[in-house]
């Protein structure tokens, strides 16, 4: 899936879409997917200067996104049908190596479980088959008001 159909499903738009593309994705099961670090992204002029590391805040987020594809591809829902995923909970974080420029930090999502609007992925993120962030998202399937 490239951009263009990644914006068919997320509402995220720059500077926070963080999913530049998806490799694998199975409704109703994972997905796999990638957010390229590159150097001049905006959060490095502040986080930090002089050893830049991506914030572990915006891997949860990528995570997130990264989930909210599978979901959206599962119930076969887009952007425009006026839905949104929201955090609901965010369980069992563990950061176990930064990440920098140059990474390419890969995104899998897999449902745990569905019950009404609520949704459980198990997420993990990596770098060269080594993991950067693991944890447990809960995000509710919500209307546009």
């Amino acid at each position: 899936m490239d951009i263009k159909q990644i914006k068919a499903l997320l509402p995220h738009r720059y500077p926070f879409l963080l999913v530049d593309r998806v490799v694998e994705l199975v409704p109703g099961e994972r997905i796999l997917a990638y957010k390229n670090i590159t150097a001049n992204e905006e959060v490095f002029n502040g986080h930090f200067p002089q050893a830049p590391i991506f914030p572990g805040v915006m891997i949860i987020e990528a995570m997130a996104q990264a989930a909210g594809v599978l979901g959206f591809a599962t119930v076969g829902k887009q952007a425009e049908d006026n839905k949104l995923y929201l955090f609901a909970g965010v369980d069992g974080v563990r950061f176990k190596r930064p990440v920098v420029p140059g990474d390419r930090l890969m995104l899998e999502a897999s449902i745990d479980s569905v019950k009404r609007n609520i949704w459980r992925f198990k997420c993990r993120a990596t770098v060269d088959d080594r993991l950067a962030c693991e944890a447990t998202l809960l995000c509710a399937l919500q209307d546009i008001v």
